[in-house]
């Protein structure tokens, strides 16, 4: 089955593109970023914090099913247009990844469809090639897949 979101990750460069249409009204997609419930609704993850504004913060836990805490991401907010844009970085602790910038841009197609183009630039060329190397595509596709989802319930 062909991923509906695409991965452009082009030879030599320290950045990954990604894009992926969704079947939602614009601002139904720029919720799902922006409104803790949801956001733990699609990512399977619980939101300790999200301030959604210029030099707010963020930082997510996932946890096991024993409730124990296995991943902790977190990051800062640099640019916040509603329904336009979200520019933050991007940090897993205690893994091997440095801090990653992503420039997230939300786009509406018609009023019933809306694209997502989301630009994550790493430290280093071998740092992005070590994401890809994990199962990150699949990953974020099936992270997209729940999202589209969550969100058919609340149209």
């Amino acid at each position: 089955m062909e991923r509906k979101t695409k991965i452009d990750a082009r030879e030599g460069k320290q950045d990954l593109v990604i894009t992926r249409e969704f079947d939602l009204p614009l601002e139904l997609l720029f919720k799902a970023y922006v409104i803790p419930e949801i956001v733990e609704q699609w990512m399977g993850t619980r939101v300790v914090k999200l301030e959604c504004k210029p030099h707010g913060s963020w930082q997510y836990e996932t946890s096991d099913k024993q409730g124990n805490v296995v991943l902790r991401t977190n990051g800062v907010i640099h640019e916040f247009v509603p329904e336009q844009k979200i520019t933050r970085t991007f940090q897993m602790e205690n893994t091997p990844f440095p801090v990653q910038l992503e420039f997230l841009v939300f786009e509406k197609l018609t009023g019933e469809t809306s694209k997502l183009t989301m630009q994550i630039v790493y430290k280093s060329i071998a740092d992005r090639d070590a994401m890809l190397k994990l199962p990150f595509a699949q990953g974020i596709n099936m992270a997209h897949n729940r999202l589209q989802e969550v969100l058919n319930t609340l149209k």
